[in-house]
């Protein structure tokens, strides 16, 4: 088994474990709030796409310890201009691990399929959340 598909597919639920554990930090301090409320689910299901291909290529899934690691936003403006951040990062991720895993079409699919979540979806939800928080009154 390849190394670099290890780190291909490590990398992808890392990031997506560190999102999941950011929007449920969001969620526990500002409440139910929208896009987290959504996304956080739609993290997980990226988590359970990622963990068929472990399961497939019968990799070690790596723990998911980014629970302790993230920090809660000091307001909701601050949360939401993370989550465009990170779905920009997220992007970018993504195009060099497709570029990195070009002999496996199955997991390129996944990774597109997240890829194309993430702009069409997470980030303008979060653009919208920026822009809905800027027009709050302070």
């Amino acid at each position: 088994m390849s190394e670099t598909l290890t780190e291909i597919l490590t990398e992808a639920i890392e990031d997506e474990y560190k999102a999941r554990a950011t929007y449920r930090r969001v969620l526990e301090e500002f409440g139910d709030v929208r896009p987290f409320s959504n996304i956080v689910e739609a993290e997980q299901r990226h988590i359970n796409a990622l963990l068929v291909l472990f399961t497939e290529y019968g990799l070690r899934v790596p723990e998911d310890n980014w629970p302790d690691r993230v920090e809660t936003p000091a307001t909701l403006l601050a949360a939401c201009q993370e989550g465009v951040a990170a779905e920009i990062g997220n992007a970018t991720m993504y195009d060099r691990l497709l570029a990195a895993s070009s002999d496996y079409p199955d997991i390129q699919s996944v990774l597109r399929n997240l890829q194309r979540a993430s702009q069409e979806n997470h980030l303008p939800a979060f653009q919208r959340c920026v822009e809905r928080e800027n027009r709050q009154p302070k």
